[in-house]
């Protein structure tokens, strides 16, 4: 059932009604619990209900005195009172035959969204009841709290959820009458006649009981409205005259509460002391969550003393004896032995129990019975890992499998195209090469078949990038179908692709409208078009139309596991690797251009042998060797594991990349389970996942590193060891976007580890939602998840159950200017939303807060607290922000202010005067900064130290640039005018490694490079800049290794000496006039002709920048 409540939304605001307005956001929340909830019901008698409330009569419209009499009848019915209370076996089609905590915390989320929006009008209109509405909710999160304190359950507590029950189903009957009122006032309310009396909760009463007074006049002249009155009065005593009487009745609830309240108390006393049970339902075994509860507990001691009055000593002992038992259980952990794994166990636990009852539980009193029960298992756990260090003591630590801090490169040190390695497939790549651009002059289909593992991706890129192939096609493009067809991002990804359009703009436009323009800009033009992982022949006769065949040599690749798929075209079978060939592969995978050590020669042939030709098996196990110590002993114990599994079951592949998994050590294994919150075949970008993993707490702290770098790290060894795969780079070579393979994410998803689609009333850590759900109602429990990440919502209301989020990813596009509920997630540290105003939601509540990101469709000026919030790290708006005036006065009037030192990423900030650039030295630890500028004056960021990469961005086309910051590492320019005095400030960078120019004009269209510039730099990149004359030296770009030219029209020649920059790798043109390629060619050739044969040249007639 669909209810929407656009009309009661869209009257209120075109009338200009704010009242009406809030009164319709106050219906909306039970009609949307009503709507989900009828689903689940053995019967649906309400939607005739709902629709009522949903098209309400016009006010004091009597003329249809039957329809109005329905209308009450159906306010009033005992169908809809059945919502305002627990769900029972009776009602629920699906509900077990007893009471469970779970269908108590649905009704509960229910009634605290109701609070919300109460307390959402205007404070003055509610003045009456406001402060018993704030103790209500304090007391209904509780009783939430409570019920997800799952220690304080282990024995039978029917009685506690029964009395439980009867409290909440007291506050839902007088929301119940809430709604009735509510309903009326909507009812008969006009702005013309009622705007400025409408002052307060006692004259909205005062409105309906007119109303209701009105309609019991008029029995006497219509006997249709003989049945109104006795109706009305089934409601209670709610509308009776007496001033005040709201917040009486809420008294009389409130010392209900406190009647319960002592009940809970004497249950929790007689509760035994058993094992905790608040871990997540996963088998990881992961000890990121010790640290990430105490840095909780530091927050808690350092920040929040009124809420811990009474306890604070408790709970500075309770940080350092949990700090103690982490670094015992670290000190073991490392030995990975099964015995070992228990203590692991009961130490994650532990953590997890600690962190629900110091996050969720608002009462003091409550953690007084708590804390003594929770440093009672600390001890526990702690004398058990004393008996295992005495056993190691005296039988000797056992010598494992080492993983060398440092092993990896760093990112910086990869080389800036790096492809991969390749073995057996040389004859295949050319065979299909040669099918693409020879043959038929038919549109035609080419497939690439093969097991998944075989490396059939790999080869296609490899096909995809070889220069006879780009040399041939003059339009080019790829996407990833998968197993779950989606029409939209197909059209959108080859659209983008093949016009150089950035998703962003398209992804507003119909199905109908993408199929046309791509036809447009297919039709006339040879193609080749990579279709990645497609399984159904379906989907290629659902998307042929919109591939015009003009005869002249066009081309489709697919790559699939269905042979069929294919049978229309050229089908290309990938054989399996020989026993040579996966030997091969192992050594370059784990000693790159070494040679393998003679005393491992053996048993590395034996575990090559092992992998039965499974490309993707043979990387993932050499990932496995590569990052343990190479010593014989070592790798046959790999050998053992994986012939024990091998004789034990048939599925060889799955084996290996389950002994990959147990060799993965242990802080790097939520971060690979992680991907499991991400679509299928869809690339992650690199910045949102590392942001992602330390506010989740995954990210150890490091000296002299900051989180993010650490995280990048963690990314390149899971890189590293072939279980995660380089989707893009970036200009210079660093990760832009990953993903993992499907068949790793089909045997690490079966069962589920660590992530889980939405699976109501179970208990899951992390919960990624797909399909659109909507957070009220399929996240009735959410008592324990620290992780939300929603692909769509229909929904903004957020449940109060959601007492210790740290995540709150809504992917951008979910609205939420007028979301209810958002305030109370005090622990969130990763927030991305949309808004469709220029203001921002309230930001006072997030003091935990890390990552911000607004998709904002207009600028929005940056609240103060979030530029004072001080764990803030990274700011970023998709369209533009800026700072607001007054605290440009306050922080330009103070040289020595600071107020932030931990923000480090700032994106997009607008620029409108001298005092927002001077405002930025506030901020002495900003490493990226993108800003765009309104208006042109003398711009100077040299106060900026720590400042990394810049992107400036003036589309006036004028620019005064002074200085910049010593430290710059990469700059972009776009749509600025330079001189040469202020290129000449660019070249003078010391540091500067990437320099990119985007519709820049060059003063005289001329760029003179001076000898002593650019001293750094490896990749520069000239995209439609107006320029004619270049003139400069090998000498003036000494370290460069990339070159790439974009849409340069105007510039005549490539400076021939650049091609004697010993450190060139490579030479792109894309879209530029025929004398630029001929420069390039000529390049190349000179270059080969003096022995080079490591210059790359690749030019294109078709610009490339979606690979930018």
């Amino acid at each position: 059932m669909d209810i929407s409540i656009q009309s009661l939304d869209d009257s209120s605001s075109e009338q200009g009604d704010e009242l009406g307005y809030r009164v319709a956001r106050f219906i909306s929340i039970p009609l949307e619990y009503i709507s989900y909830m009828s689903e689940y019901m053995l019967e649906s008698p309400v939607i005739y209900t709902s629709q009522s409330l949903e098209t309400l009569p016009k006010p004091r419209n009597l003329k249809d005195l039957d329809e109005t009499r329905k209308l009450f009848q159906e306010l009033i019915s005992d169908e809809l009172k059945l919502f305002f209370k627990v769900p029972n076996q009776q009602i629920m089609s699906n509900s077990t035959h007893t009471l469970n905590a779970n269908q108590v915390v649905a009704f509960i989320n229910f009634l605290l969204l109701m609070v919300e929006a109460i307390i959402w009008f205007d404070p003055d209109f509610i003045a009456c009841i406001k402060g018993s509405v704030e103790i209500l909710r304090t007391e209904l999160g509780f009783l939430i709290a409570f019920l997800g304190d799952t220690a304080m359950h282990l024995q039978p507590a029917k009685n506690i959820l029964i009395d439980i029950e009867a409290v909440v189903n007291e506050v839902g009957s007088f929301f119940y009458s809430f709604l009735f009122t509510g309903s009326v006032f909507m009812m008969i309310h006009e702005e013309e006649e009622t705007n400025s009396a409408i002052t307060g909760m006692e004259a909205v009463l005062n409105e309906v009981r007119s109303f209701l007074q009105t309609t019991s006049e008029l029995e006497e002249t219509n006997n249709s409205m003989t049945d109104i009155k006795p109706l009305v009065n089934e409601v209670g005593s709610f509308l009776v005259p007496e001033i005040g009487i709201l917040d009486l009745t809420l008294s009389d609830l409130l010392l209900k509460f406190e009647l319960l309240k002592t009940k809970i108390k004497e249950h929790c006393i007689t509760v035994s002391k058993m094992p905790s049970d608040m871990a997540p339902n996963t088998s990881l075994v992961s000890l990121f969550i010790v640290d990430s509860v105490l840095d909780d507990l530091k927050h808690l001691i350092n920040n929040n003393s009124d809420r811990i009055v009474g306890v604070d000593d408790q709970i500075v002992m309770l940080h350092e004896e949990l700090m103690l038992l982490g670094s015992s259980v670290t000190n073991i952990a490392v030995q990975q032995e099964a015995e070992h794994e228990e203590l692991l166990i009961r130490t994650r636990d532990i953590a997890y129990e600690i962190e629900y009852v110091i996050n969720s539980t608002p009462h003091v009193w409550y953690l007084t019975l708590r804390l003594p029960q929770l440093f009672e298992k600390i001890q526990l756990i702690r004398m058990s890992i004393h008996e295992i260090k005495n056993k190691i003591d005296t039988a000797g630590m056992p010598e494992v499998a080492k993983y060398p801090v440092g092993q990896v490169s760093s990112q910086s040190k990869e080389p800036l195209i790096k492809e991969d390695i390749v073995v057996g497939f040389d004859n295949v790549a050319i065979e299909i090469a040669d099918q693409l651009v020879r043959g038929t002059e038919q549109l035609q289909i080419i497939s690439i078949f093969g097991m998944p593992g075989l490396g059939k991706t790999t080869l296609a890129n490899k096909v995809y990038n070889s220069p006879s192939v780009v040399k041939h096609f003059y339009a080019r493009a790829r996407c990833v179908v998968s197993q779950r067809y989606n029409k939209k991002d197909i059209l959108i990804a080859i659209l983008s692709s093949i016009n150089n359009l950035k998703k962003e703009k398209i992804v507003i436009m119909d199905n109908e409208s993408l199929a046309e323009d791509l036809y447009k800009s297919l039709i006339g033009r040879r193609y080749l078009v990579v279709m990645d992982d497609i399984w159904d022949i379906e989907v290629w006769d659902d998307l042929k139309r919109y591939f015009p065949d003009d005869r002249i040599g066009s081309r489709i690749l697919f790559t699939t596991r269905n042979k069929e798929v294919g049978l229309k075209g050229v089908t290309n079978a990938l054989p399996f690797l020989t026993k040579d060939e996966c030997w091969e592969l192992l050594q370059r995978k784990v000693f790159q251009d070494k040679n393998c050590p003679q005393e491992l020669v053996d048993i590395g042939k034996q575990i090559a042998t092992n992998c039965d030709g499974l490309p993707l098996a043979v990387v993932v196990i050499a990932g496995v060797l590569a990052n343990m110590e190479k010593k014989e002993h070592l790798w046959q114990k790999v050998a053992r594991n994986l012939s024990l599994h091998i004789f034990q079951t048939l599925d060889k592949s799955n084996q290996i990349f389950e002994l990959s998994y147990k060799y993965l050590p242990m802080h790097l294994r939520p971060c690979f389970l992680y991907f499991g919150a991400f679509e299928e075949d869809k690339d992650i970008p690199v910045r949102k996942l590392i942001s992602l993993w330390v506010a989740e707490g995954f990210v150890k702290k490091e000296e002299l590193k900051s989180l993010e770098d650490v995280a990048l790290g963690y990314l390149m060894k899971l890189i590293d060891r072939s279980l995660v795969l380089v989707a893009k780079r970036r200009f210079d070579g660093d990760v832009k976007t990953c993903k993992i393979h499907d068949l790793l994410r089909e045997i690490y998803d079966d069962p589920p580890q660590f992530l889980s689609q939405v699976s109501k009333y179970q208990r899951h850590h992390c919960l990624s939602i797909d399909y659109g759900l909507s957070p009220i109602c399929s996240l009735p429990f959410g008592l324990h998840v620290r992780s939300l990440l929603c692909a769509s919502a229909e929904s903004t209301s957020v449940p109060g159950s959601l007492k210790i989020l740290r995540v709150l990813d809504l992917n951008l596009d979910t609205d939420v200017s007028d979301g209810i509920g958002f305030e109370h997630l005090v622990h969130l540290r990763y927030l991305a939303i949309a808004i469709e105003v220029d203001i921002l939601p309230s930001m006072e509540s997030f003091h935990k807060l890390e990552y911000l990101y607004v998709n904002n469709t207009s600028a929005v000026e940056i609240p103060d607290v979030l530029l004072i919030m001080v764990s803030l790290r990274q700011m970023h708006f998709i369209f533009d922000a800026y700072i607001g005036a007054s605290f440009c006065r306050q922080a330009t009037k103070d040289e020595s202010f600071q107020i932030n030192s931990n923000l480090h990423s700032i994106s997009v900030l607008l620029i409108r005067s001298k005092m927002d650039v001077k405002v930025l030295k506030c901020f002495p630890n900003l490493r990226r900064l993108k800003v765009n500028f309104e208006s042109s004056f003398n711009y100077s960021f040299d106060l900026l130290d720590q400042l990394e990469s810049l992107k400036f961005s003036n589309y006036k086309r004028c620019s005064n640039l002074i200085n910049l910051p010593s430290n710059l590492k990469k700059l972009t320019l776009v749509g600025v005018h330079v001189s040469p005095e202020q290129m000449e400030i660019v070249g003078k960078l010391q540091y500067l490694e990437v320099l990119k120019l985007q519709e820049v004009v060059f003063e005289g269209k001329q760029w003179d490079t001076s000898e002593g510039e650019f001293p750094q730099l490896k990749c520069l990149k000239l995209n439609q800049v107006e320029i004619a004359e270049w003139n400069t030296s090998r000498d003036h770009f000494p370290r460069l290794q990339r070159l790439v030219l974009e849409l340069c029209y105007l510039l005549k020649t490539i400076p021939p000496s650049l091609g004697d920059i010993p450190t060139l790798d490579m030479i792109e043109v894309y879209g530029c006039a025929k004398a630029i390629i001929e420069s390039a060619k000529k390049i190349q050739e000179e270059q080969e002709e003096n022995g080079n044969e490591e210059l790359q040249v690749i030019i294109s007639k078709i610009s490339n920048l979606w690979q930018s």
